[in-house]
């Protein structure tokens, strides 16, 4: 296994094709999906999969699926993708993470989260990393906060419509701390 990082609990490391599989499951869980407009079909997930890929390559950065170290059980993921649709703080770096249900109010999103975002400052050499959610999605929103994000507003996202209750989002973000 190639790790990227390693924290108390978990393995976050670069997607492998058998990962592919256990996406789809998560992706189709309309619970874990809420806070989107829809959720992936297993061809938009694999089409999701190759974005990913193609950031890494382009980028050499991106979202790690998060394993537990000791059972080796696919949890989610966490890591940066570069936002780039109109908005007044992008093209940025921003933080994201989704994980199955069953592992939700464990800790792992924050663990995750906090190692990344270290990772993202000490190694991938970020200034600025922003994080963004609907606002209805409180626990997300309090992965933020427990990550030390600060708010610095809302915003319409330009890819909901304008009255899509999900049109409204909120936006953290962090600096690095010289």
């Amino acid at each position: 296994m190639n790790s990227i990082l390693q924290t108390e609990r978990l393995t976050l490391r670069p997607w492998e094709t058998k990962d592919l599989l256990e996406c789809i499951e998560m992706n189709l869980d309309k619970e874990v999906m809420k806070y989107f407009p829809a959720i992936l079909t297993k061809k938009q997930t694999i089409e999701f999969y190759d974005r990913v890929q193609k950031h890494f390559l382009e980028n050499g950065f991106g979202l790690y699926v998060v394993e537990n170290t000791i059972a080796q059980e696919f949890l989610g993921y966490t890591g940066f993708m570069i936002a780039n649709f109109e908005a007044s703080f992008t093209p940025c770096v921003e933080i994201g993470w989704r994980f199955k249900k069953q592992y939700w109010g464990k800790g792992y999103a924050t663990e995750a989260a906090k190692a990344c975002l270290q990772y993202g400052f000490d190694k991938l050499g970020f200034d600025k990393i922003y994080s963004f959610t609907a606002t209805p999605n409180i626990k997300s929103e309090n992965v933020m906060k427990r990550i030390g994000m600060i708010k610095t507003g809302t915003f319409s996202h330009p890819k909901i419509y304008k009255e899509h209750v999900l049109n409204l989002h909120v936006i953290y973000e962090t600096e690095k701390i010289i």
